[in-house]
């Protein structure tokens, strides 16, 4: 994962983006902290857990496990935290070599794929059917991204972090516009804005990530969750399917219509220009994840002014899609080694049950300004002093709760071989080096490796 996918793993916090500072600063390639870990499944009467370090994670993080551990002295977790990229190359590293650690930290999705197939991790079915009241406090929608095959294999936990669709209030007013319900009026305000001499949406093409929130949404809005499933479960030509072209081409359309800002293809999204370009007004209309809302406060008026409008993804007139449907980050991940010991299970179960959800973690998470998985928090966020973050917050926490499905970005679902050429494939179709048919082929031929 590059830094800018690491950073949009965060929600960045509301306190002037001191949360998001810190996330970032855990992207680099150093070793673990000193705070000792073992591999191997666990050390001698206790389990080991691997993670990543940094604010705002490893605090909340090591705070559970010291929890856990003054209560259960005799069986202690012992934790090693990693930063982003050692910890990507250590664990892959590590439980190739059956020296994993018990409690395996991750994003889920084509990473805990990799591991079931190898049979690196257990299934965690039985566990939840043994605790329903555990499974219940959880958004229904956060085990998409731990579910392989139809098994769960993951606990889901920590925070949410859904793709947006932001509309600039001030912009829209200055040319009497309303925020969109169905594609049409996208497709209206488009040829509006561009008659007013205004982008209608801020664009980070150069990150190539950004441009996939399009092609996620659209996807989703018109053949609903059953594509992108058949990619993720290496069916063969499953992007072959007819709803894929006409996506496709809807994006080049929108392309060659001007949706987007002039020279948006040298824009980054790393440096946050995108949002620069949206909160200036330079644009009107922005898709973009959850995480940008704690740097759009910190560098511009625009939530203090009330001026950030947004909503979930429009319909798409005639697409099977559910209207609830959201992509994006949809928590984070715990699964246990295959190689661990009965008893080293036993500690793990122990700890999930009763230390990753409970209420002095969701407590934790919410005060860096995150939305927990856990349902149940609404009026805890709603309670939030500042108005604007606590209508934020709870928008955040309705969409995640209510989603009927929330998909994990593609590039966290799919195998690194698989998502490399899909962003190299995206940035293609958005510089119209590549046609919807082309786009096909080059993706149905990695399908499965």
């Amino acid at each position: 994962m590059t830094n800018s996918n690491f950073s949009r793993r965060n929600f960045l916090g509301l306190a002037a983006g001191a949360a998001g500072a810190a996330a970032l600063a855990a992207c680099g390639s150093s070793g673990p902290s000193d705070k000792g870990g073992s591999t191997g499944g666990g050390s001698k009467g206790g389990a080991s857990y691997w993670s990543l370090s940094g604010e705002p994670g490893e605090p909340i993080r090591q705070a559970a496990i010291d929890r856990f551990n003054k209560a259960n002295a005799d069986t202690k977790i012992t934790p090693t935290f990693f930063q982003n990229d050692a910890y990507k190359q250590k664990i892959k590293t590590a439980i190739g070599a059956g020296q994993g650690p018990t409690i395996i930290w991750g994003w889920g999705g084509g990473g805990l794929k990799s591991y079931v197939d190898a049979n690196q991790v257990i299934e965690l079915d039985t566990f939840f059917q043994q605790n329903p009241d555990l499974k219940k406090k959880i958004f229904p929608s956060s085990f998409g991204a731990a579910t392989v095959n139809g098994k769960i294999y993951a606990m889901p936990g920590e925070t949410v972090t859904p793709i947006v669709f932001f509309w600039n209030k001030k912009v829209f007013n200055k040319v009497g516009a309303q925020p969109p319900k169905t594609w049409a009026d996208v497709e209206n305000l488009i040829t509006l804005f561009n008659s007013k001499g205004i982008a209608p949406f801020s664009l980070g093409g150069q990150s190539r990530w950004t441009n996939m929130m399009w092609l996620e949404f659209i996807l989703d809005r018109l053949a609903g969750p059953s594509v992108f499933k058949n990619v993720f479960e290496g069916k063969k030509n499953a992007w072959s399917d007819p709803a894929v072209e006409k996506m496709l081409t809807m994006v080049q359309d929108m392309v060659k219509k001007n949706a987007f800002i002039k020279g948006f293809s040298s824009i980054t999204a790393d440096s946050n220009a995108d949002q620069a370009v949206f909160y200036t007004g330079k644009a009107a209309m922005m898709l973009h994840g959850a995480w940008t809302y704690g740097n759009m406060k910190a560098s511009s008026d625009i939530v203090k002014s009330g001026n950030l409008g947004y909503m979930n993804f429009p319909v798409i007139e005639g697409g099977k899609g559910d209207p609830s449907d959201t992509v994006g980050n949809p928590g984070q991940y715990n699964s246990i080694s295959s190689k661990a010991s009965a008893e080293q299970v036993d500690i793990a179960k122990k700890f999930f049950s009763g230390y990753t959800v409970d209420d002095t973690t969701v407590k934790a998470w919410i005060a860096t300004g995150s939305v927990p998985v856990v349902q149940g928090t609404r009026a805890q966020l709603a309670a939030t002093p500042d108005k604007n973050d606590a209508a934020w917050l709870t928008f955040n926490y309705d969409i995640a709760s209510k989603a009927k499905n929330f998909a994990q970005s593609w590039d966290q679902a799919l195998p690194p071989t698989q998502a490399e050429t899909l962003l190299d494939n995206i940035a293609k179709l958005f510089q119209l080096q590549v046609t919807p048919k082309q786009w096909i082929a080059n993706m149905n031929a990695v399908i499965g490796k």
